[in-house]
Protein backbone atom coordinates (compact mmCIF):
# COMPACT_ATOMS: atom_id res chain seq x y z
CA UNK A 1 0.00 0.00 0.00
CA UNK A 2 0.96 3.63 -0.52
CA UNK A 3 0.68 6.74 1.62
CA UNK A 4 -1.47 8.99 -0.53
CA UNK A 5 -1.42 12.78 -0.38
CA UNK A 6 -4.48 15.01 -0.73
CA UNK A 7 -4.35 18.69 -1.57
CA UNK A 8 -6.69 21.46 -2.61
CA UNK A 9 -8.83 21.86 0.47
CA UNK A 10 -9.80 25.25 1.74
CA UNK A 11 -12.62 27.52 2.82
CA UNK A 12 -15.37 28.75 0.52
CA UNK A 13 -18.74 30.42 0.67
CA UNK A 14 -21.84 28.38 -0.12
CA UNK A 15 -22.05 27.91 -3.86
CA UNK A 16 -18.30 28.02 -4.26
CA UNK A 17 -16.01 25.41 -5.74
CA UNK A 18 -12.89 23.52 -4.80
CA UNK A 19 -10.79 20.99 -6.66
CA UNK A 20 -9.08 18.31 -4.63
CA UNK A 21 -6.15 16.30 -5.92
CA UNK A 22 -4.95 12.89 -4.81
CA UNK A 23 -1.33 11.99 -5.44
CA UNK A 24 1.05 9.15 -4.71
CA UNK A 25 4.38 9.64 -2.97
CA UNK A 26 7.27 10.94 -5.03
CA UNK A 27 8.35 8.38 -7.58
CA UNK A 28 4.96 6.68 -7.72
CA UNK A 29 1.81 7.14 -9.75
CA UNK A 30 -1.88 6.51 -9.15
CA UNK A 31 -2.45 5.47 -12.74
CA UNK A 32 -2.80 1.83 -11.71
CA UNK A 33 -5.05 2.52 -8.72
CA UNK A 34 -8.77 2.83 -8.44
CA UNK A 35 -9.38 5.91 -6.30
CA UNK A 36 -12.20 6.75 -3.95
CA UNK A 37 -12.95 9.97 -2.12
CA UNK A 38 -14.38 10.03 1.39
CA UNK A 39 -15.49 12.68 3.82
CA UNK A 40 -15.68 12.74 7.58
CA UNK A 41 -17.72 15.61 8.91
CA UNK A 42 -17.38 16.72 12.53
CA UNK A 43 -19.07 14.20 14.79
CA UNK A 44 -20.01 11.89 11.93
CA UNK A 45 -18.74 8.68 10.41
CA UNK A 46 -16.70 8.63 7.23
CA UNK A 47 -18.89 8.50 4.15
CA UNK A 48 -18.15 7.75 0.54
CA UNK A 49 -18.21 10.60 -1.98
CA UNK A 50 -17.02 9.14 -5.26
CA UNK A 51 -14.88 6.51 -6.93
CA UNK A 52 -13.13 6.03 -10.24
CA UNK A 53 -11.57 2.93 -11.72
CA UNK A 54 -8.08 2.67 -13.19
CA UNK A 55 -9.31 3.51 -16.69
CA UNK A 56 -11.33 6.54 -15.65
CA UNK A 57 -14.42 4.95 -17.18
CA UNK A 58 -16.42 3.64 -14.25
CA UNK A 59 -17.40 6.34 -11.77
CA UNK A 60 -19.67 6.26 -8.76
CA UNK A 61 -21.06 9.15 -6.72
CA UNK A 62 -22.96 9.47 -3.53
CA UNK A 63 -26.50 10.67 -4.13
CA UNK A 64 -25.79 13.84 -2.20
CA UNK A 65 -23.08 14.98 -4.64
CA UNK A 66 -24.41 13.76 -7.99
CA UNK A 67 -24.51 16.60 -10.48
CA UNK A 68 -22.20 18.74 -8.35
CA UNK A 69 -18.97 16.73 -8.02
CA UNK A 70 -16.83 15.18 -10.74
CA UNK A 71 -13.89 12.85 -10.26
CA UNK A 72 -11.37 12.42 -13.05
CA UNK A 73 -7.94 11.02 -13.73
CA UNK A 74 -4.97 13.16 -14.71
CA UNK A 75 -2.78 10.43 -16.11
CA UNK A 76 -0.02 12.79 -17.26
CA UNK A 77 0.53 13.69 -13.60
CA UNK A 78 -0.39 10.33 -12.17
CA UNK A 79 -3.07 11.94 -10.00
CA UNK A 80 -6.82 11.90 -9.51
CA UNK A 81 -8.96 14.99 -9.00
CA UNK A 82 -12.30 15.66 -7.38
CA UNK A 83 -13.97 18.81 -8.67
CA UNK A 84 -16.55 20.04 -6.19
CA UNK A 85 -19.06 22.64 -7.35
CA UNK A 86 -21.96 24.38 -5.66
CA UNK A 87 -20.66 23.53 -2.23
CA UNK A 88 -22.94 23.69 0.78
CA UNK A 89 -22.24 23.61 4.52
CA UNK A 90 -23.16 19.92 4.45
CA UNK A 91 -20.03 19.29 2.38
CA UNK A 92 -17.68 20.37 5.17
CA UNK A 93 -15.26 17.93 6.73
CA UNK A 94 -11.93 16.22 6.25
CA UNK A 95 -11.74 14.64 2.81
CA UNK A 96 -9.52 11.63 2.17
CA UNK A 97 -8.61 9.80 -0.97
CA UNK A 98 -8.05 6.07 -0.95
CA UNK A 99 -6.63 3.63 -3.46
CA UNK A 100 -6.86 0.01 -4.49
CA UNK A 101 -4.25 -1.34 -6.88
CA UNK A 102 -5.22 -2.46 -10.39
CA UNK A 103 -8.94 -2.45 -9.87
CA UNK A 104 -11.11 -2.27 -12.95
CA UNK A 105 -13.99 -1.09 -10.80
CA UNK A 106 -14.52 1.38 -8.02
CA UNK A 107 -16.30 1.36 -4.72
CA UNK A 108 -17.42 4.01 -2.24
CA UNK A 109 -17.16 1.68 0.74
CA UNK A 110 -14.02 2.65 2.68
CA UNK A 111 -13.19 -0.91 3.73
CA UNK A 112 -12.55 -1.81 0.11
CA UNK A 113 -9.39 0.35 -0.05
CA UNK A 114 -5.98 -0.25 1.49
CA UNK A 115 -4.04 2.93 0.61
CA UNK A 116 -5.09 6.18 2.28
CA UNK A 117 -4.09 9.79 2.59
CA UNK A 118 -4.06 11.93 5.71
CA UNK A 119 -6.85 14.18 4.53
CA UNK A 120 -7.47 17.76 3.49
CA UNK A 121 -9.88 20.12 5.23
CA UNK A 122 -12.92 21.45 3.40
CA UNK A 123 -14.78 24.28 5.08
CA UNK A 124 -17.97 25.81 3.72
CA UNK A 125 -19.13 28.92 5.54
CA UNK A 126 -22.70 29.29 6.64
Amino acid sequence: QLQLVESGGGSVQPGGSLTLSCAAPDGFTLNQYAIGWFRQAPGKEREGISSINIFGIAKNYADSVKGRFTTSRVDAKGTVDLQMNNLTPEDRGVDNCAGRHKSCRGNIRPGWYDSWGQGTQVTVYS
